[in-house]
C-alpha cells in the first residue's frame, strides 16, 4: 500500500507542477488511462450487465448526476443516454463529475470513484486492483 501511494505521488503532478489552461487537459492523462481499461477506446462498447456505455462506460445514473448537476448550476445543457457513444461528450460528463465531486483533482480519488461511485466510500477491494489496472495505462 505505501509503495502503491507512493508510485502515485511519483507520477501524479501537483497543482504547482501543472500549467494547463482547461479543465480537458488536466484530466486527459487519467481520461485516457481510465478509457484503455473500461472500452479501450472504442466508442460503441457496451456492458449490459451494468447499462454502461461508450469509451468511459457511463451509467445511465451518472448521465441523471451530470444533469442534476447542470441544472443546480442553472445550466439548460442536458446530457442524454445516447451521449454516452459520443467520445467528447462523454469525456464532458467526466469531467463535469470530477468538478463536482474531486475537485481538488486526487487521482487515486477520481480512479476508484469511477469504479464504485462518487457516494459513501466505495473504496472496496476491487477498487484497489482497478487503480492498479488504471495506473499501468496512466
Amino acid at each position: 500500500m505505501i509503495l502503491l501511494a507512493f508510485a502515485i505521488m511519483m507520477v501524479v503532478p501537483t497543482n504547482a507542477q501543472t500549467n494547463d489552461t482547461t479543465q480537458t487537459n488536466k484530466w486527459d492523462r487519467v481520461m485516457n488511462a481510465i478509457i484503455a481499461v473500461e472500452s479501450k477506446g472504442n466508442p460503441k462498447a457496451h456492458n449490459p450487465k451494468g447499462d454502461c456505455a461508450g469509451i468511459l462506460q457511463i451509467t445511465p445514473i451518472l448521465v441523471k448526476e451530470c444533469n442534476n448537476i447542470l441544472k443546480a448550476r442553472k445550466s439548460t445543457k442536458r446530457y442524454t443516454l445516447a451521449d454516452r457513444y459520443n467520445a467528447k461528450k462523454s469525456k464532458e460528463m467526466f469531467i463535469l463529475l470530477q468538478e463536482h465531486f474531486n475537485p481538488e483533482m486526487n487521482i487515486e480519488k477520481v480512479i476508484k470513484q469511477w469504479n464504485c461511485g462518487f457516494y459513501g466510500n466505495g473504496y472496496k477491494y476491487k477498487s484497489q486492483r482497478y487503480l492498479r489496472r488504471v495506473l499501468e495505462h496512466y
